[in-house]
């Protein structure tokens, strides 16, 4: 996991977030990040590119389209360019060799790990590795061999230089001089006098042509560059001058107590400062206006998904709804159901979608909270206060557990959805903040141990029934809360289990289609049936 400070600094938009072309956030939007980030330390032109592939990657990277996302991460698209789809012929069409190979299983790396070797029109070489940590959130651990760590959230200057005296303060000295400030900064150095690499996050957008060329005319400079990873966003203001940061619930809870606000509030209020107030309240809106197409359009015009799996099931349930809501699920958490599974569709169809906190559990935060705000009427404000409650679960889970299946298994996913929901529900129906934690924390609970077993490698099976199930968890653990009834075990121990219980996970049971559902004998005769892989 990243460090407390990063952590801190991390955006609810990156909880409810990327937008993105699905179908997974981890394996697709992540990657493809990992990719840009790649691509921004060489100058010209990529011409080749060799990717290599590790762990759950390496085991799933057809079918979740982690090669397409890869490609098109080197030639530059953003995670909602719906050319990633398209990506091998685009390649192909501006001249740009690409290959994979297979590094296989090595426990000693992240789960979702790719190396990649780059050469561009001068012919320059770089090597970069990447880990994609969940939720489209991306690490980039190694460059030229040498240990970095880079997160791409913040506006990144990137130097190669070599390791005399003087270095850093020629380097700060500039900065210094067009007004950024340095949010962290890292040196890293293959041995002393040798190579050397620093690392400066700043607060500020700066990438002016005119500054790296002061840079790179230093004696001690041997390359720079900035890095700067598209919807990611860099923080305007330091963080030490926001006073609603929280890094558990405990201190979430005192905020709420302190300033007498529910925690959508709180979290509102963290993220106007971290940013500022016009981009968050446009960014929602964007938010929320993907989260109502995702959730509606695949009801009205189903369509099949790459690997043929799932398509149409979300108009199935709105269709029947009149038969059989009224005797089970009721008319909110059928809407919620059909909504969440028509997000699945989407995203298994290479649709865009808003990850929720994974693109493999985005439909369960959505599908929840529109319901529900549709049947109270709820305010535009109060849902945005709604969503905002769930990306407060989501980050603390983010930040104290995991979110992305191949380091949690699914309990990490649809496991967090349901808790982000849960939390919304309760708070959308006026229940108190300390309840908002009990429903998260129980719903949590009761899908501990659930693990991440996609058949064929895809987000498709049983991940669409998944998210169904995920609402029913909400909508059942908001209502035990509201009611008074309490989570024996605290939302904060509940988050450590949860990272506890998914390490205990073999990795066959984490995203690698290698056990569960996936080794059954349907699913692998459904797989032999699937050209996606092919």
């Amino acid at each position: 996991m990243a460090d407390k400070a990063n952590n801190l600094a991390l955006s609810a938009f990156e909880i409810l977030g990327p937008i993105m072309v699905g179908p997974s956030s981890s394996h697709t939007a992540g990657a493809l990040r990992c990719a840009q980030v790649a691509a921004s330390l060489l100058d010209s032109s990529i011409q080749s590119v060799r990717f290599t592939l590790w762990n759950s990657f390496a085991q799933t990277y057809q079918g979740h389209g982690t090669d397409r996302a890869l490609v098109a991460g080197i030639m530059g698209f953003a995670t909602d360019d719906k050319r990633i789809r398209n990506a091998f012929d685009i390649a192909r069409e501006q001249g740009l060799h690409y290959e994979f190979v297979i590094g296989g299983e090595n426990s000693a790396l992240h789960p979702n790990t790719v190396d990649i070797e780059m050469t561009n029109s001068e012919s320059l070489k770089a090597t970069v590795r990447g880990e994609s940590l969940g939720g489209g959130k991306i690490r980039i651990s190694r460059i030229n061999d040498v240990s970095v760590d880079i997160s791409g959230a913040y506006c990144t200057l990137f130097v190669a230089h070599r390791d005399v005296p003087g270095a850093l303060a020629a380097l700060t000295g500039l900065l210094a001089e067009v007004h950024v400030n340095i949010a962290f900064c890292s040196t890293y150095r293959t041995e002393a006098g040798g190579q050397a690499y620093s690392v400066f996050e700043t607060d500020q957008h700066y990438t002016a042509e005119s500054f790296l060329s002061k840079v790179r005319s230093l004696d001690l400079v041997d390359y720079a560059s900035f890095i700067e990873v598209p919807g990611t966003e860099s923080f305007q203001h330091s963080q030490e001058s926001n006073p609603y940061l929280f890094a558990n619930g405990s201190e979430l809870l005192s905020l709420c107590r302190e300033y007498s606000l529910n925690i959508g509030s709180v979290m509102m209020q963290r993220e106007q400062i971290l940013t500022n107030k016009a981009f968050c309240s446009e960014h929602m809106r964007s938010v929320v206006q993907t989260m109502k197409e995702e959730t509606t359009e695949p009801i009205n015009r189903p369509q099949t998904s790459l690997g043929g799996f799932i398509g149409g099931e979300a108009q199935k349930i709105n269709t029947n709804q009149a038969q059989y809501a009224e005797s089970l699920m009721g008319t909110s958490q059928t809407n919620a159901v059909a909504r969440a599974m028509a997000v699945l569709e989407r995203s298994a169809s290479m649709g865009v979608i808003v990850a929720a906190p994974t693109a493999g559990s985005a439909g369960v935060v959505p599908g929840c909270i529109l319901s529900v705000a549709d049947h109270i009427s709820a305010t535009e404000n109060e849902l945005h206060e709604a969503l905002f409650c769930a990306s407060a679960i989501g980050y603390l889970l983010s930040t104290n557990a995991c979110v992305a299946g191949a380091e949690g298994g699914c309990q990490a996913e649809v496991g967090s959805a349901a808790a982000m929901a849960a939390a919304a529900l309760v708070q959308m129906l006026g229940g108190t903040p300390r309840q908002c934690l009990d429903a998260a924390s129980i719903a949590l609970s009761n899908l501990l141990g659930l693990v991440c077993d996609p058949v064929g490698g895809l987000v498709e099976v049983p991940c669409q029934n998944r998210n169904a199930i995920g609402v029913a968890a909400a909508f059942s653990s908001a209502q035990l809360a509201l009611s008074g009834i309490p989570s024996l075990v605290s939302f904060d121990e509940m988050a450590q289990v949860l990272l506890e219980v998914g390490h205990a996970l073999p990795s066959t049971l984490r995203e690698t289609a290698l056990g569960g559902i996936a080794t059954a004998p349907s699913a692998l005769h459904a797989c032999k049936h699937c050209n996606t892989c092919k």
